[in-house]
């Protein structure tokens, strides 16, 4: 059984948690108060971390995936000796403060990921175990067991609720990720009241179903019951499932109650529930025997850290090349190259895979999948296996149908370290994973999504499959790189700036059909985002044509038709527009002169977008209503995409102003 001081050590998260919420008058005490033992227990007897390196590649992590109970977790970092003060805990969900009002990775001192969105915390989790288990099988040596921890998540009947948490759990038990665990708060209380008002599921049976060990804590006070099932769970050759029967707000006046959810109890009940909790300790105020019992946890850890470095230090001198990839946090793309020559006519979705495979060549921490779509998106890894629990080591991962748990993975899997992850399927479903990119941006994780089959040249598919509001989507998300390239010349760019970003995400957008090969693309500055593919011949055109991806040659083709009309036009390729925008404004009225104000926008995409670079006198070929099921080429020019099209709006221009 628990002994006093114990119970005084759980109950020293749960006031904290309390006194934070109660300052700020706002946050989430339920969780916090119900769910402190089981943290307790978590945190102090089973996890591995040094406060001292909060980044430790070998360090147990640690997600909490109901991120709304973020003053629980601010309450274990505080206690374990992370760079947490009480000065920062009195600061809980104020502007600009260490604490905000749910966990933010970069942010806050051991957050291992950005949580709140319910249910991205279990896919980062699972992802983080992916990377745990492929990054173990490829490193680690003989006597060098430099990869070797444990992923937890602290889940919550929100996350179960949300449709991400069955794509996770069937990835994860596909994958036989033994050394992911679990930990369910079951309270059986949401925001609007009992769970029973919504679902009346099996929790237990989903998760065995999808290849999960179970079991069951009946009393969530229990440590003694908890610790036997997390160490339970260790024996496993499954991601465990751990359930935790609890009672929401656990000792206050209004447990079981989902008004103890989301919002501070108020002064009358927090002096009523330090009565129930016989604690005597003024608000922010901790005895020292609390803080000398988490510091006694903390200088055991100590000596597992110190016995990895000494370790991992003897790795570096052995395997030098090795432990460098593990550290790396750019891929070498430098002499990537395709073959492709101007005249070739060839997808952009293909070029992409060509420098995919030079890619991972000479980056063996590089790897990825697809959900279900590797042979179309062309992102297999040639001659590189597949990941699965026989063959951990290997580099092709198949999420199956499961677009926002894939992107919640590869975020994981780069949330962990030590190698970069892709994602890949059709332009028209990256809608299912919006969420997941956000997240990337949020965290500023360098993840990487491989987009084919991009615009109405899809075809026969129709509407549902041809793209159309997407690139604009995406564009609107902060901090993303956005990349539509015109052909392979402009893909191998690409590539070299996918290769060298750490601090966010970068999207590539490729075609399903054949582009040709530009001689004006040869060594292409996509990392400026646009630039003057083809100039005119009088230093101040007549006008300027814009296009991204698949329409740069139709704009090319309208440059030639336009000089026989004694049009002389510049174009412009813009394959990335936030790249674009960050550069200097002398760069950016070097290619848009402001003087030059009769400007054509062309792509097969929602045209708002374009508007900043066309002005009130410019005009936007683009597509503002759904696709329809034809053939490609028909369709395409059925929306306008062609040489006629683009001449005609450029001479009207000339002619209205």
């Amino acid at each position: 059984m628990s002994s006093p001081d114990e119970m005084k050590a759980v109950n020293a998260l749960r006031f904290l948690s309390i006194d934070m919420i109660e300052k700020a008058k706002s946050g989430h005490p339920g969780l916090p108060i119900d769910a402190a033992p089981m943290a307790y227990v978590l945190w102090e007897k089973m996890m591995n971390f040094n406060p001292k390196d909060p980044k430790w590649l070998n360090r147990d992590r640690f997600v909490l995936s109901a991120g709304h109970g973020s003053a629980l977790l601010y309450s274990l970092l505080h206690f374990n000796k992370f760079s947490v003060s009480m000065d920062d805990i009195k600061q809980f969900r104020q502007l600009g403060s260490m604490t905000p009002g749910h966990p933010e990775f970069g942010h806050t001192e051991g957050v291992d990921a950005t949580t709140g969105p319910l249910a991205q915390g279990l896919g980062m989790a699972v992802g983080m175990a992916i990377a745990e288990r492929h990054l173990a099988n490829v490193y680690n040596r003989p006597d060098y067991n430099i990869i070797d921890h444990y992923t937890y998540a602290l889940v919550g009947d929100g996350d179960l609720m949300e449709g991400l948490s069955h794509e996770a759990l069937n990835i994860a038990g596909d994958k036989k990720l033994s050394k992911l665990i679990v930990l369910y708060d079951s309270n059986d209380i949401s925001l609007d009241g009992p769970l029973s008002l919504s679902t009346e599921e099996d929790v237990a049976g989903r998760v065995k179903a999808a290849g999960w060990d179970y079991s069951y804590v009946k009393d969530g006070n229990d440590l003694d019951a908890i610790q036997s099932a997390i160490e339970s769970a260790k024996r496993t050759d499954q991601p465990s499932f751990i359930e935790v029967k609890t009672v929401i707000g656990y000792g206050t006046p209004l447990a079981g109650t989902n008004k103890v959810h989301g919002a501070a109890m108020g002064p009358e009940n927090v002096e009523k529930t330090r009565e129930n909790y016989h604690w005597d300790l003024a608000p922010f105020e901790f005895s020292k025997d609390i803080y000398d019992m988490y510091d006694n946890f903390v200088n055991l850890k100590s000596v597992a850290y110190s016995d990895w470095k000494d370790l991992f230090n003897k790795y570096s001198y052995e395997y030098p090349a090795e432990a460098g990839q593990l550290r790396a946090n750019t891929l070498d793309t430098s002499s990537i190259k395709t073959s492709y020559k101007p005249g070739d006519e060839i997808a952009t979705r293909v070029a992409s895979s060509e420098l995919l495979q030079q890619v991972a060549d000479k980056n063996p921490q590089f790897w990825g999948g697809a959900a279900d779509l590797s042979s179309s998106n062309k992102t297999y890894l040639k001659d590189d296996g597949d990941f699965t629990d026989e063959n951990p080591s290997g580099r092709n991962i198949f999420f199956g149908v499961r677009e926002f748990g894939m992107g919640a993975a590869v975020n994981g899997i780069n949330l962990h370290g030590g190698s970069r992850a892709f994602g890949s399927t059709f332009f028209v479903f990256s809608d299912y994973m919006k969420a997941a990119i956000r997240l990337a941006a949020i965290q500023h994780l360098p993840s990487i999504f491989i987009y084919s089959h991009d615009s109405l040249a899809v075809g026969e598919d129709g509407p549902t499959h041809e793209p159309i509001e997407q690139l604009v989507g995406l564009r609107a998300i902060p901090n993303v790189n956005v990349i539509r390239p015109a052909d392979a010349n402009e893909t191998e760019a690409a590539w070299k700036v996918i290769g060298e970003t750490t601090d966010k995400p970068n999207i590539l957008v490729t075609s399903r059909q054949k582009l040709p090969v530009l001689k004006e693309t040869l060594g292409a500055p996509v990392a400026k985002g646009g630039y003057i593919l083809s100039d005119s011949t009088a230093a101040t055109p007549d006008g300027i044509l814009i296009a991204s991806g698949s329409e740069v040659h139709l704009a090319l083709e309208a440059q030639n038709k336009l000089s026989e009309l004694n049009f002389d036009v510049r174009v412009v390729s813009m394959p990335c527009i936030e790249l674009f925008n960050r550069q200097s404004q002398e760069y950016k009225d070097s290619v848009l002169p402001p003087d030059v104000e009769h400007r054509v926008a062309i792509e097969m995409g929602t045209s708002f977008v374009w508007s900043q670079f066309t002005g009130l006198k410019g005009a936007i070929i683009g597509v503002d209503r759904f696709g329809a099921s034809g053939k490609g080429p028909k369709v395409v020019d059925s929306y306008g995409f062609n040489t006629e099209n683009v001449v005609n709006t450029f001479k009207k221009l000339w002619d209205k102003f």
